[in-house]
């Protein structure tokens, strides 16, 4: 069977969907973890919460359809990453994984009981279901660019080398607090966007101060990196459209290799740029009460910062610190040349109808939520 796309150009697509999976999940599902976040903060009655749970409670598990679809992506396109990563970083993904669960049990049970400790509890869970995993993907990130701590052995088994804390470096704790105060924000942004009043009010001041706080992060990591975190660089060179096998290569670690792409394509300083603009935006639309322009200058935001790390590490996909020749690349890891083109094609049909119905949803949904709104719905949180 003739393929009409070559094999490099599939692998280039695919890394690109990817990342757009990755800016999906962090869009749709990142204002449901951070307004989870803010639940204990700006919600001060029962009814305030309630207002928060029930804005995002009938959205929250459609949103969870583009984390599964990443994790499928990374299995079926990208198998060597998929062992390399969920293996190395299996206690984190556990820890995600039970954080995850704890939303939907909190979100059933929390109106249970009435009784204030009750509830306060049920709160704490949907705070650490918000918490947990913005934390934990924003520390991932931070290890990529550092290099994780794996290799391939003579059967291409891949072994990691590393423990849960060392994960829990400096610089990676860095880019979780990134990551944090971006989906914080951008829930900031969504509270303020469905609900009214004081509550809203206190929204837009939070989303203000955590649009502050994630552009200074977001420098403040990019100079780190520039400063002291070296990148890697393929030396020779490599057949794009070759087999995959990630030992056939040789890699260098070089200072500022990360910074590579930005000077040979001008062009991908869009990603930073636009993570500060959009977040400064979000900040100037709120203080002007355009509340959906807020919500999407986040968007547009939360589209920069993860964009940043994936163009500049490019071709790079994981990064080895232990033995740079096993890192792996776009060219040198990924699945068949007709698994992906297959992958393609049911991507071509399915995606647009996940997009349509995920507007048409959004569209039936849209409007405030009130009290008068929860009063009417016996059914609501």
């Amino acid at each position: 069977m003739s393929i009409p796309l070559d094999y490099e150009m599939l692998r280039v697509l695919w890394w690109a969907l990817l990342g757009i999976l990755l800016i999906g999940f962090a869009v749709f599902d990142g204002f449901d973890l951070g307004t989870a976040i803010l639940l204990p903060f700006i919600g001060r009655t029962n009814l305030e919460r309630r207002l928060m749970i029930n804005s995002i409670g009938p959205v929250w598990e459609g949103n969870q359809v583009w984390f599964i679809l990443g994790g499928g992506a990374a299995f079926a396109a990208w198998p060597p990453l998929y062992a390399a990563s969920f293996s190395g970083f299996y206690i984190a993904m556990f820890l995600v994984l039970l954080a995850l669960i704890l939303r939907p049990v909190a979100f059933k049970f929390r109106g249970k009981v009435d009784n204030d400790t009750w509830r306060a509890c049920w709160d704490v869970a949907l705070f650490v279901g918000g918490f947990v995993p913005s934390l934990v993907f924003g520390v991932a990130f931070g290890n990529l660019l550092q290099g994780v701590p794996f290799h391939f052995d003579e059967d291409l088994r891949a072994i990691y080398t590393g423990g849960f804390f060392g994960l829990l470096n400096p610089f990676a704790i860095l880019c979780g607090l990134v990551s944090v105060a971006m989906l914080a924000a951008h829930g900031a942004t969504y509270i303020c966007m469905k609900t009214e009043g004081a509550l809203a009010a206190r929204a837009k001041t939070a989303g203000i101060v955590l649009n502050l706080a994630t552009i200074v992060l977001f420098v403040a990591a990019g100079l780190w990196v520039y400063a002291s975190i070296k990148g890697y660089a393929v030396v020779g060179t490599v057949d794009h459209a070759g087999p995959s096998n990630p030992v056939r290569k040789t890699v260098e670690v070089v200072a500022g290799a990360w910074f590579a792409n930005y000077r040979l394509l001008p062009w991908t300083l869009l990603a930073p740029v636009l993570g500060v603009l959009g977040a400064l935006l979000a900040i100037v639309t709120l203080i002007r009460r355009m509340s959906i322009r807020a919500f999407w200058a986040s968007a547009l935001s939360i589209a920069g910062i993860i964009a940043t790390p994936g163009l500049a590490m490019f071709p790079f996909i994981l990064p080895s610190s232990t033995d740079p020749r096993s890192s792996l690349i776009v060219w040198d890891s990924s699945s068949s040349h007709m698994t992906l083109f297959i992958m393609l094609v049911a991507t071509v049909i399915f995606l647009p109808i996940v997009l349509a119905y995920t507007a048409w949803v959004y569209r039936v949904l849209r409007g405030k939520v009130t009290a008068q709104t929860i009063g009417r719905n016996h059914q609501a949180y």
